[in-house]
């Protein structure tokens, strides 16, 4: 598969989950499929080649100057697609995403960060019906978001390791050793510094952020299959 064929095929997996709603099992699962195509995609490359892949700079804007939940998965998302990640505001001071890596790598990471967006607020919309909420303050759910964020985060970080470990079982190279020196000596050109963000004063409320994590945790996972 080239490279413009694995983009089309992402994008058009991206159209079809996101406009079709989706529950956080099958932003998963879509994701893992994904994950699949840019394994083979990586590994059909030679160690020469992945290192003259060119990185670019993916960005997601949200339209808010607060940190949405979802920020939560950012570093767990940026690890699962080879990506560094990072917040910063745009001229309005709205909060943006930034993705930075090979090109499969940032396709990837909008796709399942568009995916997970899905997910997060179809789930919080069947609970909020379950719940039977007419009124509800924007800490409730606000926080079981970031209870789903922190659950999602944790699960995409094992399908990562699961996925390495298959890869490097599987062709006996660490893809990730590769790519992380290209993107490292990429991003090192752009001479950027940053800055620790200041902790969010956003109140939680414990009842919805354990809510939000069952509702993550309650969800099995099993590896895509091929077709």
């Amino acid at each position: 598969m080239d490279l413009d064929k694995l983009k089309t095929r992402i994008q058009g997996l991206r159209a079809k989950t996101v406009e079709n709603g989706c529950t956080e099992q099958e932003a998963l699962l879509a994701a893992a499929k994904v994950a699949e195509m840019l394994d083979q995609y990586d590994l059909s490359l030679t160690d020469v080649e992945l290192s003259q892949e060119q990185c670019e700079r993916g960005v997601i804007d949200t339209n808010r100057k607060q940190r949405q939940p979802i920020s939560l998965c950012l570093g767990a998302i940026g690890e699962f697609c080879d990506c560094k990640p990072w917040l910063e505001k745009d001229p309005s001071g709205k909060v943006r995403y930034v993705f930075f890596g090979l090109k499969p790598g940032v396709e990837m990471a909008h796709y399942v960060y568009d995916i997970i967006n899905a997910a997060m607020l179809s789930e919080w919309e069947t609970h909020r019906k379950a719940q039977r909420f007419i009124r509800y303050a924007d800490d409730v759910r606000g926080s079981f978001l970031m209870g789903m964020a922190v659950s999602i985060a944790e699960k995409l970080t094992a399908m990562k390791a699961e996925r390495d470990a298959v890869n490097r079982a599987v062709s006996g190279r660490d893809l990730v050793v590769v790519k992380q020196a290209v993107i490292e000596a990429e991003f090192a050109k752009l001479d950027m510094q940053f800055r620790q963000s200041r902790a969010s004063s956003r109140k939680v409320a414990p009842d919805a952020f354990a809510a939000g994590q069952e509702a993550g945790r309650g969800v099995s996972f099993h590896r895509a299959l091929k077709g």
